[in-house]
């Protein structure tokens, strides 16, 4: 069970520290997030706000939470994570543990910083927490049908360093299948090797020009996993892999691409999110992330920005962490961009 959340004064009661830690403590890895959604909704309602969940696949939910006023500004950020889960623990003024900084502290500093909107009268500022973001992002599908009418602006939260994204890559993903006929491997001119088959895909692949961009650079790939065979002295009958492309435009000019291998293999299409540029604001720090976002998903949900604290390059890893300061840094840049995006949204 996860701790007790630590209330303090100063951002609407919010101890960023023990709120990130407890909702960190909660395995919600992609598929589980069911009890973390509960605590979720739990917090924020015993904070006054009005929570909307909303049903992504069986106990799994999204949560929109509103206060009394139309929102003009949503903050959105996913509270599911990559496996394996491992707890919280705060070393040297870093906060460690499984979604610490992607993304449960990002929501933390973005519940904080909505708060003290709150307390300063503003009203019009919402938040949006999904699920499913690190696994084809389902929760943002879901919630791409549920946009409440008035919305200018969404800010999306991902590690980016506390920098305003200005471009993000879109993804590919793909499954080679690769058939052939087995045969004892003391014969193997009786079979036909579905692994040779797949490795010569994967070589052709290699050698292919794909498409670049001057902000986002070149299209690149990894091949994430490779399946085939069931013993070394028998020709493999079947083998598979899947890619990966981090695509820096639309994906149908890698789709194309990949039609010379389809005489080795069948290309099976898993998931598409296009790449995208976003929207700056003058006065804060910018950078271009090589990664996928739930951005691309959300259109209904106003024009997109992305930032949040903490680094990618831990992310995913068994010392994923986020710097304190960082996450309160984080709360007072998110209140100053909101307030600069409800002046723009008034005019």
């Amino acid at each position: 069970m996860s701790a007790p959340v630590r209330r303090s004064p100063g951002e609407g009661g919010i101890d960023l520290v023990a709120f990130t830690r407890a909702l960190v403590d909660i395995d919600s890895t992609t598929g589980r997030e069911a009890e973390a959604g509960r605590w979720l909704a739990r917090e924020l309602r015993e904070r006054g706000w009005e929570v909307v969940e909303q049903a992504v696949s069986l106990d799994r939910v999204n949560l929109y939470a509103r206060l009394a006023d139309p929102p003009r500004v949503v903050f959105s950020t996913h509270y599911d994570c990559v496996p394996p889960f491992f707890p919280s623990r705060e070393e040297g003024g870093l906060l460690f543990g499984r979604g610490a900084c992607d993304a449960k502290g990002i929501l933390a500093a973005q519940l904080a910083a909505a708060e003290r909107l709150r307390a300063e009268g503003e009203s019009r500022v919402a938040l949006l927490f999904v699920a499913g973001e690190e696994r084809g992002s389902d929760g943002a599908r879901v919630a791409n049908g549920h946009a409440p009418a008035g919305v200018s602006y969404l800010v999306n939260g991902e590690p980016t360093d506390n920098r305003l994204g200005a471009a993000t890559r879109g993804v590919l993903r793909v499954r080679l299948h690769a058939q052939g006929r087995a045969a004892h491997s003391a014969f193997p001119e009786l079979g036909d090797s579905a692994i040779d088959k797949l490795l010569d895909a994967l070589m052709v692949i290699r050698g292919l020009q794909l498409p670049e961009d001057p902000v986002l650079g070149r299209t690149h790939y990894t091949v994430g996993v490779i399946d085939g065979g069931v013993a070394p002295n028998v020709v493999s009958a079947r083998a598979s892999a899947e890619v990966l492309f981090r695509i820096v435009g639309d994906a149908a000019p890698v789709r194309a691409a990949l039609g010379v291998v389809e005489g080795l293999v069948t290309v099976e299409h898993v998931l598409e999110v296009p790449a995208v540029h976003l929207q700056t604001v003058p006065g804060f720090e910018t950078a271009v992330f090589p990664y996928t976002t739930d951005v691309p998903l959300l259109a209904k949900w106003g024009t997109p920005l992305l930032v949040g604290p903490g680094s990618i390059h831990v992310a995913h890893t068994d010392e994923e962490h986020v710097a304190i300061d960082e996450l309160d840094e984080a709360v007072a840049l998110y209140a100053r961009l909101a307030k600069q995006l409800l002046e723009r949204a008034q005019v």
